[in-house]
């Protein structure tokens, strides 16, 4: 079989000094950090979308990207070709792990019937390729957002035929991702939402959503698929408001229905920044809720209101991610999903590569800093001492349900007045960040 991409080798470690481009700086698979490989932090992952099915596409120009292996047509044999130009980089990459939509990895047909028997054929390729390189699916999911039947809605349509046909797809998304061992197993409501509450029943819309995860959740436990599921938020595009649109919020959509037990969150920096949180924040709130799944590792420009799923290079967002990670335990399901994509101007093939070292290099250092900043114990005995007064007396009986408003009126009351701990110490804090960085 001919070679996709004849002029690179396995990418290797070869440290922080060198200057070859197709070498790592600072990942390297088997260094052991507390305890564990950072291969086994990090679980890199390669989105077949943007890295196999991206076009350099935008509404102002036609597509820019170099494919020699792709004729960009919808034939098996080239969704196959696709398939074993993917292995082929992921391998030489040196990522573990690769994740997909249905409709990435093999064509629709005419029928769903015919467009489950394309699917597989491409699953048959996708295990041959896995059996042969030991690459593993982090996650599978169905495209429930491009096809126009889902123009109102996938789960949340006003026409309960596309709400049936939803659920026929994500059936056998779901069963495709259980035959090739995938780890988990992401809902993303690309339309799950509305442009206008003119025309939309917004209760009945969340109350048919939570039917179909509901549903979901069943048929897992019935075809016995141990993955995690997950739930990706996002606030908005292609809607003005999608239900799914923070962490925080869906975190509530899952306590509201019943379903908080059997998802966890996938989450994505672009989306963070678009809901107008860190990326950091989202982490934060969905580790206090022991949701912490999986990572959508990209980021968007500040400057622009859209969603440019550019790769990480900023060391201190890969820094803040790592710390937050770290705390809360580490990826088991999840890890570092790569839903990014390289510029319309990076259209050669050799482009695909520059763009994943530097992700992989990024957060290799931010996984190193995280790890230092959490042996030196600063900022953490910073942040116990300022909550100190929690851990004893009054703290104390408060969190553990003990006291109550009469008791605190006569605590107040006889003490006083009450005053700030100390200074937050904002500034001292970022510097003492800076001396890792």
């Amino acid at each position: 079989m001919s070679k996709a991409f004849p002029e690179v080798s396995a990418i290797q470690y070869e440290g922080p000094g060198t200057k070859n481009p197709l070498a790592f700086k600072h990942y390297n698979a088997s260094e052991i950090i507390d305890g564990k490989t950072m291969r086994d932090h990090l679980r890199f992952s390669v989105v077949y979308w943007h890295t196999f099915r991206g076009r350099g596409l935008d509404p102002f120009g036609a597509p820019t990207m170099i494919r020699p292996w792709d004729d960009f047509s919808d034939s098996l044999d080239n969704a196959r070709r696709r398939v074993r130009a993917a292995f082929e980089f992921i391998e030489k990459l040196g990522a573990p792990f690769y994740a997909f939509h249905d409709r990435d990895v093999a064509p629709e047909g005419t029928t769903l019937a015919q467009t489950n028997k394309n699917l597989d054929a491409i699953v048959k390729v996708l295990k041959e390729e896995q059996e042969r390189t030991g690459i593993k699916l982090l996650w599978g999911t169905a495209c429930l957002f491009a096809h126009p039947r889902y123009a109102h809605g996938a789960a949340t349509s006003c026409n309960a035929d596309v709400f049936a046909y939803a659920a026929a797809q994500v059936k056998k998304a779901v069963e495709v991702t259980h035959e090739l061992g995938g780890a988990g197993y992401v809902f993303w409501g690309g339309r799950e939402g509305y442009s206008t509450l003119l025309n939309t029943d917004l209760k009945r819309e969340l109350e048919h959503l939570a039917k179909f995860l509901h549903m979901a959740v069943d048929y897992k436990k019935k075809i016995g698929f141990k993955g995690q599921f997950y739930i990706e938020p996002k606030p908005k595009e292609p809607t003005k408001h999608q239900y799914d649109s923070e962490a925080a919020a869906c975190l509530n959509f899952l306590r509201e229905f019943g379903l908080m037990g059997h998802l966890k969150l996938n989450l994505e920096t672009n989306h963070a920044t678009l809901a107008g949180h860190t990326m950091q924040h989202e982490l934060e709130v969905a580790a206090a809720a022991g949701a912490l799944g999986s990572v959508d590792a990209n980021t968007g420009d500040l400057m622009l209101g859209w969603d440019t799923d550019q790769f990480p290079t900023d060391i201190y967002l890969t820094t803040q991610c790592m710390l937050t990670i770290l705390k809360a335990g580490g990826f088991t399901t999840g890890g570092l999903n790569f839903d990014a994509k390289v510029r319309r101007e990076s259209y050669e093939p050799i482009d695909l590569f520059y763009a994943h070292i530097g992700g992989m290099d990024a957060f290799a250092r931010g996984l190193k800093i995280a790890s230092a900043i959490r042996k030196d114990g600063r900022l953490a005995e910073f942040v116990r001492e300022r909550y100190s007064s929690w851990d004893t007396g009054l703290g104390k009986e408060i969190e553990s349900g003990k006291s109550s408003f009469e008791a605190l009126d006569k605590y107040i009351m006889k003490k006083g007045e009450s005053s700030p701990t100390g200074s937050g110490r904002q500034e001292f804090l970022e510097n003492l960040i800076n001396e890792f960085i």
